[in-house]
């Protein structure tokens, strides 16, 4: 007999295309997931995935029931809106999805006016390299300096941040401050992990120059500031992490300067629960009200 809650598993493992992520994105077992997603085709008679070496893949009547899947899921978490749930009284977990720096050095310290009033909402910010996947819900907001891709996603330009060169006071003290661009080329630098760069945005080193003597890379955006205040090079900062280290001294700040843009995306069944809406409100307005301080020195 067919069981609506199989509905739950079959979704998330057509979203993560493996048994172990959609397990732990369901907080079971993935044998739980294997027996709830073979009682779903038992129950339907039908194949839904074919087992590849890389994982689930959706059939034909698997793609079918997944759209039918989904809509069911948009309706259930309608529900809290369509019976007039109250926003201010809005609860749950929010997730929202990020690269390293922005996240650490701007967001994280922003939240806590949004935690005091509303007491409800769990924030978890998680940061990664690589573009996130909205549609297999691993975030609810995701916060970007490319345009996502994916279907369904409602995506707008929330701000805009400006990136300059820094340096030490002993790196400049010991290897002199370039007073133009051709002079970068005798200065030594810090950049990325090149074959590393998920999203080639982020590279942004090379809006200015291709480097020939990178003396430090990581992956890190983090341990590039540390770096670049330790005195190992020159290197391209965001305003809003390189301002939290007063040491670091702008290099060819008039001539030097570097912008991208900054998206924030959700998943359309999601953007207009209450609890999403207010997280999603909190972001476009801190880009909106700190835009001086995330472009001017």
């Amino acid at each position: 007999m067919f069981d609506w809650n199989d509905l739950v598993y079959f979704l998330e493992l057509a979203r993560q295309s493996r048994l172990a992520p959609a397990a732990r994105r369901l907080k079971v077992d993935h044998t739980t997931v294997s027996r709830r997603i073979a009682e779903l085709e038992k129950s339907l008679s039908v194949k839904l995935f074919d087992r590849k070496p890389d994982g689930f893949v959706l059939t034909e009547h698997g793609h079918r029931l997944f759209a039918i899947a989904e809509r069911i899921e948009q309706e259930a978490l309608s529900v809290p809106q369509t019976l007039g749930s109250d926003i201010t009284t809005a609860t749950g977990r929010v997730r929202v999805a990020t690269m390293e720096g922005i996240g650490a050095f701007f967001l994280a310290e922003r939240f806590a006016d949004l935690a005091e009033r509303n007491p409800g909402i769990l924030v978890e910010l998680v940061t990664e390299r690589h573009l996130i996947s909205l549609t297999k819900r691993e975030a609810d907001i995701f916060l970007s300096f490319v345009h996502p891709g994916g279907q369904r996603l409602a995506v707008k330009k929330v701000g805009l941040f400006r990136l300059a060169l820094y340096a030490s006071p002993a790196y400049l003290s010991r290897r002199g401050v370039p007073a133009s661009r051709d002079e970068l080329a005798s200065h030594t630098f810090v950049d990325y992990v090149e074959d590393l760069v998920a999203i080639q945005p982020v590279h942004w080193l090379l809006d200015v120059l291709e480097p020939t003597n990178v003396v430090f890379r990581s992956s890190s955006m983090h341990a590039q500031q540390n770096a670049i205040a330790a005195g190992a090079g020159i290197g391209l900062l965001p305003l809003f992490s390189a301002k939290a280290n007063r040491e670091l001294i702008p290099v060819l700040a008039d001539d030097v300067k570097v912008y991208r843009e900054v998206f924030m995306s959700v998943h359309q069944d999601l953007e207009f629960m209450a609890r999403v809406r207010i997280v999603s409100r909190h972001l476009a307005g801190l880009f909106e009200r700190d835009h001086s301080y995330l472009n001017e020195l």
